[in-house]
């Protein structure tokens, strides 16, 4: 069975084709060059804001996604309320991840306390929000992604693998 994934990029200017969507495509680069099972994606680009993260989460959500990443709108800035349309979503809060996420961002950004990055269970899916920057993304996401099958097996979600060279997920020993 092939996990389905859920790529949203939370942007104003993106959603009207103002700018090009980065983040979307350099979220789905990583997964490609990590996971190693079958995959399959789908990309949104919606503007930034509370009800329209909210939204579309509910909608993938109820469309059977495993794993939904979020990039963008984590930030201080009046616009960026990624965190809390995915909190209005999110039924159990994963903490430790936005830790961890800022966590390693720290090391190479001293503004990496403005970000809000965050992560949570709805459903059976699990949801992580990321920066908008592509080079953020991957920190982020080599910061956290060693746990991120294990939740999915927990959640009842479908089973994915990764190349251990690129991120040795950790599954307890049976």
């Amino acid at each position: 069975m092939s996990a389905r994934v859920a790529i949203v990029t939370v942007s104003d200017r993106a959603s009207r084709g103002e700018y090009e969507d980065k983040g979307g495509p350099a979220c789905e680069a990583w997964l490609r060059g990590v996971i190693t099972s079958p995959l399959t994606v789908t990309r949104d680009i919606i503007p930034d804001g509370r009800d329209s993260v909210a939204t579309t989460l509910r909608r993938l959500v109820a469309e059977g996604a495993d794993l939904i990443l979020v990039t963008g709108g984590t930030g201080p800035s009046p616009r960026d309320l990624t965190p809390e349309g995915a909190g209005e979503v999110i039924e159990k809060s994963l903490d430790g991840f936005g830790e961890e996420m800022r966590r390693a961002s720290l090391r190479e950004v001293p503004t990496a306390i403005l970000s809000r990055q965050s992560a949570g269970i709805a459903g059976k899916s699990l949801i992580i929000t990321l920066p908008g920057k592509p080079a953020a993304i991957a920190t982020c996401l080599d910061a956290v992604f060693a746990a991120v099958p294990y939740c999915l097996d927990l959640i009842g979600a479908a089973r994915i693998e990764t190349d251990p060279a690129r991120v040795l997920a950790f599954r307890p020993k049976t």
